[in-house]
């Protein structure tokens, strides 16, 4: 059963220039699949969650596999491995694949989406994920605490969310620090290069 992601005026909001679309025939990973034309294509503007290898694919092979889907996308240039990287919806409608699996707590928001509307819809569909504890957020370990160091540090590689207090932010040239600790060469802190702090500005929430 699909768990709706936001209204279709809402998803409209991550709708870029067009990038044609087509049946798809495989699922690859948890945000990758590919067409029958044999294009592959990876979903823009989320991260896949932490699961197990049999389950990695379930959620996106539910929702596409043997659709037709449409792509858009601010560009079409293919990432290293040849994957095209694209918003995708279902069909000719205003399903946001990527919302859909946001809604299911299957997905996380990327921190690489600048679009300040396309970034509303998607952390809207996964705060109602983590309201409901779907997927992902009906673990407890799924947020992490920035009071446990060496608990986020056992996830290094992997996207993870942390939620704690900043006690200090500091500036040094062209990077913000924020300090969730009081010794900051061993607590958890965050970096913020200027180039991103608009997106900060823009009123996205963080944990």
């Amino acid at each position: 059963m699909l768990v709706a992601a936001a209204s279709p005026a809402d998803a409209a909001g991550c709708s870029f220039e067009p990038q044609g679309g087509g049946r798809v025939a495989a699922v690859i990973d948890a945000r990758s699949f590919r067409l029958q034309d044999g294009r592959e294509v990876r979903l823009a503007g989320i991260e896949p969650v932490a699961a197990e290898k049999a389950d990695r694919t379930s959620a996106l092979s539910a929702i596409v596999t043997g659709r037709e889907v449409t792509l858009s996308g601010e560009d079409d240039t293919p990432d290293r491995y040849g994957r095209q990287p694209a918003f995708v919806f279902l069909g000719s409608s205003d399903a946001l694949v990527q919302g859909l699996l946001l809604a299911q707590g299957q997905a996380l928001v990327s921190a690489t989406v600048t679009d300040k509307g396309c970034a509303s819809v998607l952390t809207a569909a996964e705060a109602a994920a983590r309201q409901a504890k779907r997927g992902t957020w009906a673990d407890p370990a799924a947020i992490k605490n920035a009071e446990s160091p060496g608990d986020i540090l056992a996830g290094i590689g992997r996207f993870t969310v942390v939620e704690g207090k900043v006690l200090s932010v500091r500036q040094a040239g062209a990077t913000t620090y924020l300090n969730f600790g009081r010794n900051w060469t061993r607590d958890f802190a965050v970096t913020i290069s200027r180039r991103m702090l608009g997106g900060i500005r823009g009123g996205r929430n963080c944990p």
